[in-house]
């Protein structure tokens, strides 16, 4: 069974060189480490596949382990965002079930 990891978090913008880019929240750190723990093995760029609720919006992505953070980052892309009704600085109730391989 996949650990299922609940909490709450403002969604903050990543500013690439190129302009405003992505929307993402922090994994807090103590599930940032649990998530560690269990996948020693990652993917691509230190990734996690995860599925993620947020309101009535479910998806599949990835978390990616962020130096500047010390924590996973999960992106919100705009689809969800248009259909939550949220933005930079709005905290959302988070429901990430990381799936462990």
């Amino acid at each position: 069974m996949n650990p299922v990891f609940e909490f709450d978090a403002k969604l903050w913008q990543w500013e690439a060189k190129s302009g405003p880019g992505w929307m993402f929240v922090t994994v807090p750190q103590d599930h940032s480490d649990q998530i560690k723990e269990m996948t020693p093995l990652r993917n691509g760029f230190g990734s996690v596949k995860v599925n993620v609720q947020i309101g009535d919006s479910e998806w599949s992505t990835s978390i990616f382990p962020s130096t500047e953070e010390e924590a996973f980052v999960l992106p919100i892309k705009k689809a969800i965002r248009l259909a939550e009704d949220i933005g930079e600085g709005d905290s959302a109730r988070i429901s990430l079930e990381a799936l462990i391989t």
